[in-house]
This record gives structure tokens, C-alpha cells and sequence, in this order.
């Protein structure tokens, strides 16, 4: 117990000092706390656009889901998360441009300078504020699980204390010891894992020997849809059309794209995005699989437990506290993005519509983050669902924003009535599926919330004046079908219902996921290689 204290005290103290250090370099205005002065180069971008998305909902919600349906939800993150790297090309690049001619902090300024509209740009901050909040209470409430697990302490002390913690760094310091603060987690968050996955194979005979007992014992973990029969091919396709429109709309990723040093760096990011989140997910998902091997009977949401309780097994107290604590890191590492987004959200957007003057300092967004990280507690200790219900509800309504930021970037003349009837119509959806009022055909309700979004927002536009569509270049034309083909080779319907031949343990099917990824990065080398500077 004294060997498992100390660590977690540790590693609170290096994060906090961290944070400090990185405040000493920092200017208190809204453009340097908020945006790290728009200065990150692409190590630090990569890594803290990384860590700021593997968040409690990838080390615990994914080796849950491991455990509940097997390797079925591998490529659903694996591909389809570092599938969604495009859109840092695709939309991140022109925010990138317009934030940097315009000195935009917040999504929702954005939004308002594309429109003209400050009512679409209020209404689109209130999204985000609201629907973010499901998705910031993940983290404490994961964070109450892994220490409950280390000290026998009750899930709300433990969501409180990483509270405390995650706000005190992130009030200090900004972007600036968020982003040095993510780098290090990340990292840590990676070799940690790493070495959970390597103890808990050993224990049951190594990588080969123990996805063979998996194969004798539940080969239905090794197919799809997965031994609750939940990954049906239309769900498969729901969740990977999800990412692509939902994790640019998470406003920690989004206020990224601003604070690029260069297009050079978001190119970069985008080119090595895939190969990060199918090491990454490998870990969770695999530690999930195995999990069934020593606690078969776990609930659908003990499930997301699988890993305090592996740890627990499996390592001593010194290397169980620090694998632990990789968690911590994932959590903690989304969690003080979304403070800090989601506190210039309102400080900038909702402030001046409440006040009817705008916050010239970072005052009132450190107070926010205060707030913020309330009510995600609040939620938090008040949530009875898995940490992947509470996502998908989350990301559902975020997805629904999607449309007006993609063509109000690539339309010549975007209206804003068209993006207001398109936010409200989809979100109007969300409220109705998240009542069970109706039916999805099997889909997850994103995929007609995405629909009615996407179809209302041209209906509209078509309605009220001349079309405008871009004009693309033969080259954009041919690219925008090379990753459209991508994404049609990754609905392999034809592997569903069978495992198939084991290469190392894993299905062909899974590696094939492996192998897509590595055409998309090829595909994202060649775009940035022969790229036009109007590009």
C-alpha cells in the first residue's frame, strides 16, 4: 500500500511542477494561454493532439469493450480514430489559416467569421459546452475506479482528487503546460501499457499461447460481431463514419488546428496519426481480450474495470501503481483540454452574450475551468452507464456540428440559416434517439442524425440562393477517391462470422485493418509530398 502511495504521489508532483514550469514562459493574454501563442511544432502537436484524444475512454472504455466483444472493436478505433486524421487536412488547415489571419481562439469564432452570424456562432458554442460535458465526466469517473483499486478508497474521493488536480495545472499554465503536460503522459500512458500487455500475456504463456486459449476457450472474441453479436456491419459502419465527423468537432482537437506553428506541422500530424492510434488501441483492446482468460464473469460495466483488476493479478505493487497510473495519464490528458477549450468557449463566445462585454484577459476562463471541472464531477459521480455509452452520447451530438464547419470552410458563399437548421435539426435527432422515440434500422442513431445534419444544412443552402460548391483540381479529385476507396475497403463484410487463418495470434482480418492503415499513411505521404503551396 506505501509502495503504491508514493507512486501516484509522484506522479501527481511531477505533473503539477510540469505545469508550473511551463507557466513561467507564458504572457497572460487569451491567444498565449488558450493557444500556447500559436507556436507548437510537430513533435509536441503530435503528441499532445494524441494524448489529448486517448482519454479515459481508450485505456478503460476500449479494454472494456475488449472484454465485452473482442477483437471486433479493434479496427472500429484503430482504423477508423486514425482514419479520421484526414480531417486535419481537410478542415484543420484552413481553421489553421483563418485563425492565424484573423486571431481566432475559440471554434465558435470561426464560425461566426464564415457566417457572419454571432446567433449560429452562440448556438454552436452551446453545443459544444453541452455535449462535452458527458464526455469530460469519463475522466474523473474512470479516475475514481483506478484509485479506488489501488487504495481501497471510496470512486468519489478518487474522482475528486484528480479533479483537483487536473484543474490546478491546467489554471496555471494554459495550453502551454497542457501540451508539455499531454507529451509526458502520453508517453507514459504508452510504455506503461505496454508493459500491463506484456506482464498479462507471460501470465497466461505469452502472446501465441494465450490468444490460443482465447481461440479454444471463447473464439467468438475473435470474430465479428463478437460474442454479443453488437458489431452487426451497420453498426460497424456507424462507428467508423462517427469519427470521421465527430473527433474534429471535439473542441479540445479543434482549438488545436490553431495552435500549429505551421501547415507543415498539421501535415505531419495528420501523416503519422494512423500508426499512433493502432499502437495505441492494440493495448487496451488486447488487454480486454485476455481479461476474459482470468475474470470471465465481469458485468457489461464491471467490464471497464478489467484493467485495475489485471493489474491487481498479475503485477507487484510498484509496477501495478505505475501501469495504473498510465490510465491516469490517458484521463488526465484529455481532461485538462477540455477544461481549458471549453473555459475559452465561454470566457470568449458565451461571456460577451451573458455580460454583453467580452473577457480581454483569461480571468473569466480560469474561473470557467473551475466550473467546468464541477460539473463534470457532478456528472460523473451521477452517470449509471459504461464509459462507452457515455461517449457515444457525447460524440453523437458533437458529430452533428460537423456540416456547418465543413462547408461553411469550403462553400464560397455559406448561409447562415443553413447552418442553424442544420445544428438544430441534428440535435433535435439526438434528443429523440437519446429518449427512444426512434427507431435507428440497426444503426447507431449518429449515423441519421449525421444524415438529417448533412442533408437539411444543403437542403437549405440550395433554397436560399446560388450554390457556390468548390472547385476541385483533377489532383483533389483523385485523392478525395483514393481515401473514399480506403474507406470502402475498410467495410470487409465478406470476414464477418468466421476467425479465419492466425498470423501471431491474431486473425488475418485484424492485420488487415493493420495493412489499411499503412495505405493511408502512404496516401497522406504522396498528398503532402505533391501538394500545390494554394493547396
Amino acid at each position: 500500500m506505501v509502495t503504491r502511495l508514493l507512486v501516484i504521489i509522484a506522479y501527481f508532483l511531477f505533473v503539477l511542477l510540469l505545469g508550473l514550469l511551463a507557466k513561467s514562459r507564458l504572457k497572460d493574454s487569451p491567444s498565449q494561454y488558450f493557444l500556447a501563442g500559436r507556436s507548437l511544432g510537430s513533435f509536441i502537436l503530435l503528441g499532445t493532439m494524441a494524448a489529448t484524444n486517448f482519454s479515459a475512454f481508450t485505456v478503460f472504455g476500449a479494454s472494456g469493450a475488449g472484454y465485452r466483444d473482442g477483437l471486433s472493436f479493434f479496427p472500429i478505433m484503430a482504423f477508423g480514430t486514425g482514419f479520421m486524421a484526414l480531417t486535419f487536412w481537410l478542415v484543420g488547415k484552413r481553421v489553421w489559416r483563418a485563425g492565424r489571419r484573423h486571431d481566432l481562439v475559440t471554434p465558435a469564432e470561426l464560425v461566426e467569421r464564415l457566417y457572419q452570424h454571432r446567433g449560429l456562432a452562440g448556438l454552436f458554442a452551446l453545443v459544444m459546452v453541452v455535449f462535452t460535458v458527458p464526455y469530460l465526466a469519463l475522466q474523473p469517473l474512470a479516475g475514481g475506479k483506478v484509485l479506488a483499486q489501488l487504495f481501497g478508497i471510496p470512486n468519489w474521493v478518487g474522482a475528486l482528487l484528480v479533479t483537483l488536480v487536473i484543474a490546478a495545472y491546467t489554471l496555471r499554465g494554459g495550453l502551454k503546460a497542457v501540451a508539455w503536460t499531454d507529451v509526458f503522459q502520453g508517453l507514459l500512458m504508452l510504455g506503461l501499457m505496454i508493459a500491463a500487455l506484456a506482464m498479462v500475456a507471460e501470465a497466461q504463456g505469452g502472446w501465441s499461447a494465450a490468444f490460443g486459449k482465447v481461440l479454444k476457450s471463447q473464439p467468438a472474441l475473435l470474430e465479428r460481431p463478437g460474442p454479443r453479436g453488437v458489431y452487426t456491419p451497420a453498426v460497424w459502419f456507424s462507428f467508423m463514419a462517427l469519427w470521421f465527423f465527430c473527433d474534429p468537432m471535439f473542441p479540445q482537437l479543434f482549438q488545436r488546428f490553431y495552435s500549429a506553428r505551421s501547415e507543415k506541422a498539421l501535415g505531419r500530424t495528420m501523416l503519422y496519426y494512423p500508426l499512433i492510434c493502432t499502437l495505441v488501441f492494440t493495448l487496451p483492446i488486447a488487454l480486454g481480450v485476455l481479461g476474459r482468460l482470468s475474470a470471465p464473469d465481469l458485468g457489461a460495466k464491471a467490464a471497464d474495470n478489467i484493467l485495475p483488476i489485471l493489474m491487481t493479478q498479475v503485477a507487484g505493487d510498484f509496477m501495478g501503481a505505475l501501469v495504473l497510473a498510465a490510465g491516469l495519464a490517458a484521463l488526465m490528458s484529455t481532461m485538462d483540454s477540455q477544461l481549458l477549450t471549453l473555459s475559452s468557449i465561454f470566457s470568449r463566445d458565451l461571456w460577451p452574450l451573458i455580460s454583453g462585454r467580452k473577457a480581454e484577459s483569461a480571468l473569466v476562463g480560469r474561473v470557467f475551468v473551475l466550473v467546468l471541472a464541477a460539473a463534470g464531477l457532478l456528472t460523473a459521480l451521477m452517470a449509471n452507464a459504461t464509459i462507452l455509452e457515455l461517449g457515444l452520447t457525447a460524440f453523437t451530438g458533437l458529430a452533428a456540428l460537423f456540416p456547418t464547419v465543413l462547408f461553411g470552410l469550403w462553400l464560397e458563399r455559406p448561409r447562415p440559416w443553413a447552418g442553424l437548421a442544420s445544428i438544430l435539426a441534428g440535435e433535435a435527432l439526438v434528443a429523440a434517439y437519446h429518449f427512444k422515440l426512434l427507431p435507428a434500422f440497426g444503426f447507431l442513431p449518429a449515423v441519421p442524425v449525421m444524415a438529417v445534419s448533412l442533408v437539411v444544412y444543403l437542403a437549405v443552402h440550395l433554397a436560399t440562393g446560388p450554390v457556390g460548391l468548390p472547385r476541385l483540381t483533377p489532383r483533389q479529385a483523385g485523392f478525395s477517391l483514393a481515401f473514399g476507396a480506403l474507406f470502402v475497403l475498410a467495410q470487409d463484410y465478406w470476414s464477418w462470422g468466421q476467425v479465419g487463418r492466425l498470423w501471431l495470434g491474431w486473425p488475418l482480418w485484424a492485420w488487415y485493418f493493420v495493412a489499411l492503415s499503412g495505405l493511408q499513411m502512404l496516401l497522406s505521404a504522396l498528398l503532402l509530398k505533391t501538394r500545390p503551396a494554394s493547396d
